[in-house]
């Protein structure tokens, strides 16, 4: 197995496009030879095999440089979430103990909050001293890797719970990327906008099986969906990928009915099931579209569909990828029926090692050679499989079993509905009932009867949400997942508790 995946592609492709970022393609000679540099600028400062490097910034081709350099010197990958209060921080640089941390101008507290003993370094000056700096390693710096060598530890739980390092070894970046091209049919002619956070799993999603393939990266530093859609009409994104909420602030952009999108391709939602109105606006704009499933755990992803597949189950993730198997399993490891819900578990190269000095949580998530996801899902009788939730955000009411995504998905069906959220809460009658924060489109109207109203014609009465509250906007994480934990709080601040 391959693991300098830089050196080799300079190798085979050196005059290829591979990166846009700030205003300009680099190529794959060019991401080499920045790679060998960033090597050999921290083995100057005594990084070396097995030392966590972080990285506590936006969007920048240090992330990558970081990236592309760790096989070269055998250091793992360790991108700190910027989003994250300076508390937060301090406890992520206690656990994973950088060497390292490197800033952008906007992030030195955070980087000074997680380095504890290690070394700050802003990117402004690690550009200029990887520009001066020579691009061989010292050969006693020059590390013996495996494909189960870690190369990343990857924070994953933000959401629903405290962040937990996941270690990703070579081996899983590897067959994430053959799992990704093969499936998905991904070429080298295949351009993506780099638009989630680098820090994410999302980073895995397409950019590190693009530099497998020989294909295009457009890095974009923040998020802006006028951006965003000038980026894909300018340079020729053929595939697309955010999360639903992105994906919504791209349609209702005033710029998305005139921005040119014939090149793209089809057009993937990751995070979480993409509303019907929002699948409905990039077919408009005829973008074809399709769910995808993963987590930083494995891969990231996991399933693979067909557009004329997807188009006849737009709920469906399809079916696990070449290298992968799935199963929908009970709590006793049973396998589930067609249509019966249980929790996903998975198993196969792309999975990961388990989680950074967490031994307790790596036996929970992996029993007997399968991880056990936490996400619920059921398939149906031709193997196709849909996610139903998080098996955490599942409650019961009234004794009654209520998925979260099932009231979301048809709160959306409202044509006043922006975004929405549902969670469950203590109730002293009925053990928990369901309370959902939903925003309105621009310059929509409706109130909570009426939405409560809609839901009745969808849905049993026990799942209609026995809370609905009106607001301006959802808090977001740094990949523009909904925080369900942000919202229960508020719910229990107003709400004494969250007793009902």
């Amino acid at each position: 197995m391959i693991l300098d995946v830089a050196a080799r592609r300079a190798d085979l492709t050196p005059e290829r496009e591979a990166l846009w970022w700030n205003g300009r393609w680099y190529t794959y000679f060019e991401l080499n030879e920045r790679a060998e540099r960033t090597a050999a600028l921290l083995a100057s400062m005594g990084v070396r095999k097995g030392d966590r490097v972080a990285i506590a910034a936006h969007n920048h081709i240090g992330h990558l440089d970081l990236i592309l350099a760790t096989p070269k010197l055998g250091f793992i990958f360790a991108p700190l979430n910027v989003r994250l209060a300076q508390r937060e921080l301090e406890g992520l640089g206690a656990y994973l103990k950088p060497s390292v941390v490197l800033h952008d101008a906007e992030h030195a507290l955070a980087a000074a909050a997680a380095a504890g003993d290690g070394s700050v370094l802003d990117l402004a000056t690690f550009e200029r001293e990887v520009a001066a700096t020579g691009g061989a390693v010292p050969a006693s710096a020059s590390p013996d890797l495996g494909p189960e060598d870690v190369q990343m530890i990857l924070l994953t739980g933000g959401t629903t719970g405290l962040p937990k390092g996941a270690m990703l070894p070579y081996r899983q970046n590897f067959y994430n990327a053959v799992n990704t091209v093969f499936s998905w049919g991904l070429n080298e002619s295949d351009r993506v906008v780099q638009a989630t956070p680098c820090y994410h799993a999302a980073v895995n999603a397409f950019t590190t099986p693009l530099f497998q393939v020989g294909g295009r990266t457009i890095l974009q530093s923040k998020f802006d969906p006028a951006e965003y859609l000038r980026l894909v009409e300018e340079l020729g994104a053929t595939v697309l990928f955010l999360v639903p909420t992105m994906y919504a602030m791209v349609a209702n952009d005033p710029s998305f009915t005139t921005r040119d999108l014939s090149s793209v391709r089809w057009a993937i939602s990751g995070g979480a099931a993409c509303p019907e109105p929002v699948r409905h606006a990039f077919a408009d704009r005829g973008v074809r579209f399709r769910q995808g499933y993963g987590l930083t755990e494995a891969g990231v992803n996991c399933f693979a569909i067909t557009l004329d597949q997807a188009e006849q189950r737009p709920e469906s993730v399809g079916k696990p990828l070449l290298h992968a198997e799935a199963a929908v399993r009970r709590p006793d490891g049973s396998v589930c029926n067609p249509g019966e819900v249980g929790e996903l578990t998975l198993r196969g190269p792309h999975v990961f090692l388990g989680y950074y000095e967490r031994p307790q949580a790596t036996a929970e998530a992996l029993k007997d050679g399968w991880l056990w996801t936490g996400d619920l899902a059921t398939t149906d009788a031709n193997g196709y499989f849909t996610v139903a939730g998080r098996r955490k955000e599942m409650f019961i009411s009234g004794g009654e079993n209520v998925f979260p995504t099932e009231i979301e998905s048809a709160l959306y069906d409202h044509p006043a509905v922006n975004e929405c959220a549902v969670l469950g809460v203590p109730d002293e009658r009925w053990g928990e009932v369901g309370v959902a924060y939903v925003t309105l489109r621009p310059g929509a109207a409706t109130s909570v009867e009426e939405l409560r109203e809609h839901l009745l014609t969808r849905l049993a009465r026990y799942k209609v949400p026995k809370h609905i509250e009106l607001t301006k906007e959802l808090p977001k994480s740094g990949a523009g997942k909904i925080l369900k934990t942000t919202l229960r709080e508020r719910f229990e601040h107003s709400h004494e508790g969250g007793a009902a």
